[in-house]
């Protein structure tokens, strides 16, 4: 068992197109994607939405971190499948699928594109509390803390002769036990840490505040967006008009 592919969503710093984006418009990108990806219900436009989003990942240089989040779902494919299959059709489970690979991917690319000083600047600029925007950015970078450390619990579990490598469903389910407990515990002791730096801090006492740098919207993040408001309503055009489009759009698998 490995926990590893939390890392997949966590941010890694390169010069990329995607990465020097502001954070408010990835999250349009992300937002948008899946309110597309919940338009449809047929296997052929969920897979032509989710080979758009190929070359935006090949443009951020994020393939080897993306190929790990779609690979980590292996679970929840295999159950979606065999749950959609047995009580709909197997042509929705793999419509099912493609859709939660899209949600997946485009929220795979906000985490991994930025950074949490910039989201929480982001969010105080969209006029929420900064309270608010600095818990969510702490929140968001604590997922590849806490992955680290239930890798070390489960390394120190084996290290004590408890086999957590066993195959088989109810084996994995088994054991999460030994390594929940512990990070949970753990989990509390961080958290209670970080409240009290705060409190040292002073946190929360003075409402106005200062910031070493601001963000702007720039003339590549309205293009962006812009572009992502044109894809969202080619696929609103495409899903109101699907009546008429050709016959392949229906297409599905044979029962």
């Amino acid at each position: 068992m490995s926990l590893d592919f939390l890392n997949a969503f966590k941010f890694t710093k390169k010069k990329s197109f995607l990465h020097q984006l502001d954070p408010r418009a990835k999250l349009v990108l992300a937002l948008i994607y899946t309110i597309i990806a919940l338009l449809f219900n047929q296997i052929i436009p969920l897979f032509i939405i989710f080979l758009s989003l190929i070359p935006l990942i090949i443009i951020g240089k994020l393939l080897k971190q993306w190929l790990k989040s779609i690979r980590a779902m292996s679970f929840l494919i295999l159950f979606i499948l065999i749950l959609n299959t047995l009580f709909i059709s197997f042509s929705f489970a793999v419509a099912m699928i493609f859709r939660i690979y899209i949600m997946v991917s485009a929220f795979s690319l906000f985490f991994l594109t930025v950074d949490p000083n910039d989201l929480a600047l982001s969010l105080i600029t969209m006029k929420f509390p900064y309270e608010f925007a600095f818990s969510f950015s702490l929140a968001f970078r604590f997922v590849p803390t806490i992955a680290i450390e239930a890798q070390n619990i489960i390394d120190a579990q084996q290290s004590r002769g408890y086999e957590m490598q066993e195959k088989g469903l109810i084996n994995q389910i088994k054991n999460l036990f030994p390594l929940l407990i512990p990070l949970i515990i753990c989990s509390i002791r961080r958290a209670f840490n970080v409240a009290e730096a705060l409190e040292s801090r002073a946190f929360g006492s003075k409402k106005e505040r200062t910031y070493y740098y601001t963000i702007k919207y720039t003339a590549k993040d309205w293009i962006f967006t812009i572009y992502l408001l044109l894809v969202l309503t080619f696929f609103i055009i495409l899903k109101v008009q699907f009546a008429y489009m050709p016959e392949f759009f229906l297409w599905s698998l044979p029962v």
